[in-house]
């Protein structure tokens, strides 16, 4: 990955002591807006604490939290406190946290007045940079809804914090970044107001998994599946992401966003893309966003006048979960007992390129499933069966290769061999990698270093962002405009989501990989 500042390497070390290289940034800050907010409380503050007390952030650092909340800077530092307990129950310590506690400070802002950020944030920073002697290169996090986003940078913007002036100047925006082509469209022309696109780090924490980050790595690092990386030996591409959650405290986002704004958009045609691209020309953040944006790009429209061969959505009713009776998604708090909502959808794509002419890519992603996993399942074509027609009745199994990116993150790869004591019988035998159960960096611990190397390799692009918003805006604006709450279909809480997605696949001649394999 290409690294932008400078900074020295530490070694690190796993629970089993194998040694990894891990390079330390710059002196740095990070300003967090929405500080006194979940995001910050349960995410960022718990990973900053983790990469502190690991010797990966540089010693000249510091937070400055900005929120709305009147809070003195002892509660503020508390709430954190009992936050980083929550995420890491089995990695906390006192002694670590005395040593990083002294780094966060707080400031109050009202984010629509220009004047509080020159008092509570620019001056405050000035005077803080001298304090902890970090050089003035600065981060931007945006912690806050999306409606708030352009009062932000307008007033980072107009009061001059946005420039680059002593060292770098970074803004992080959190998704939904907007929620439809049109609106992330006006987001984008908006930033470059104030911001040019090397400061724009768009962040997807997917992107910053370590499985997912492996994908690049497994796919352009071993010679023996490239030559097979095309439509002569690939059959179908299944990319899942299920959970058993419903929307718990988030029905007025998710009334506003369904299951297709909040995880295909991002998340889902991510994963669609880091398995279909091309080798990028150098392992480097602007060739591999290249790459991705030729992906998107190369995604056929789906047809809306015939959308149910493409696509199936559907809401969550009543069922059981972990052995509990939970309720269906129009009756939890908040949401309308009318809504048209989807919780869950299937789509059916095509990639009109030369790799991947005719192989069907199936994604699903779903709310309140029997399991949460997340996975790409890389189905290989079946073996010419002459010569085993006469002496074998069943159909071979044809190989498969699997990334499990969550819960149980490794590799698996389904190949046949004969089995013993017998004259023609197949055996399928699986060949698994699995990752240690405690990953050095998590998914935001990667994110918020690479964007302190200016690294935006696991971040969006804003053609990418334009390129997959105008994929799946008329398939939106079709369903808003002709489903009814009578026409969608629902699925039990605790299954494995509606019947109507099976034919998706069905009319292909497959069938879904069942969850939990």
């Amino acid at each position: 990955m290409k690294r932008e500042s400078s900074g020295s390497r530490m070694e690190l070390l796993y629970p089993d002591s194998n040694t990894f290289k891990v390079d330390v940034p710059s002196p740095c800050c990070l300003v967090i807006f929405g500080a006194s907010g979940d995001l910050a409380r349960r995410k960022l503050v718990p990973s900053l604490y983790r990469l502190n007390k690991n010797k990966t952030l540089p010693d000249k650092f510091f937070v400055l939290g900005v929120g709305r909340t009147e809070m003195s800077i002892d509660t503020f530092r508390e709430s954190l406190k009992l936050g980083v307990k929550e995420a890491f129950p089995r990695d906390f310590d006192e002694t670590s946290w005395s040593e990083f506690v002294v780094k966060l400070q707080y400031s109050i802002v009202d984010y629509s007045i220009m004047e509080t950020y020159v008092r509570s944030v620019k001056e405050r920073l000035v005077q803080l940079e001298e304090e902890y002697n970090t050089g003035g290169s600065r981060i931007f996090y945006l912690a806050i809804p999306p409606t708030q986003f352009r009062s932000v940078i307008t007033n980072l913007g107009e009061t001059g914090l946005a420039k680059e002036e002593k060292g770098y100047t970074h803004i992080i925006i959190e998704k939904p970044f907007g929620r439809d082509l049109e609106t992330a469209q006006e987001l984008n022309r908006f930033i470059e107001k104030y911001f040019a696109e090397h400061q724009v780090f768009r962040i997807d924490h997917y992107l910053a998994k370590e499985t997912v980050q492996n994908i690049l790595m497994f796919r352009f690092a071993n010679s023996i599946f490239e030559p097979l990386w095309n439509r002569r030996y690939i059959d179908s591409i299944q990319i899942t992401a299920t959970e058993t959650l419903g929307v718990e405290k988030r029905a007025g986002y998710y009334e506003e966003a369904g299951i297709i704004r909040d995880m295909f958009q991002n998340h889902m045609l991510q994963l669609l893309a880091l398995t279909a691209m091309e080798p990028p020309v150098a392992f480097e953040d602007e060739w591999v966003r290249v790459e991705k944006y030729k992906v998107f790009r190369s995604i056929r429209p789906i047809p809306l006048g015939r959308l149910d061969e493409h696509l199936v959505v559907a809401q969550y009713g009543k069922g059981i979960i972990s052995g509990e009776e939970v309720p269906g998604y129009r009756e939890e708090t908040g949401v309308s007992n009318d809504s048209i909502t989807p919780t869950y959808s299937a789509m059916r794509l095509f990639i009109d390129n030369w790799r991947w002419n005719g192989v069907p890519f199936y994604l699903r992603s779903g709310k309140r499933l029997h399991r949460k996993m997340t996975e790409i399942a890389v189905r290989f074509r079946a073996v010419p069966h002459l010569m085993f027609s006469k002496i074998m009745s069943d159909d071979i199994e044809p190989n498969s290769l699997v990334f499990k990116l969550q819960p149980d993150e490794g590799i698996s790869l389904t190949f046949q061999t004969k089995s013993p004591s017998s004259r023609m019988s197949l055996n399928p035998v699986s060949m698994q990698f699995s990752y240690q159960k405690d990953v050095l960096l998590d998914a935001y611990e990667w994110a918020l270093l690479d964007c302190m190397f200016g690294d935006q390799t696991l971040y969006w692009s804003q053609d990418g962002v334009e390129a997959t918003w105008a994929l799946l805006t008329p398939v939106l604006k079709m369903l808003e405009a002709t489903l009814s709450p009578e026409q969608i279909p629902t699925y039990p809480s605790g299954s494995d989501g509606p019947k109507e997605a099976a034919l998706l696949l069905k009319r292909d001649g497959r069938t879904w990989r069942p969850l939990g394999v």
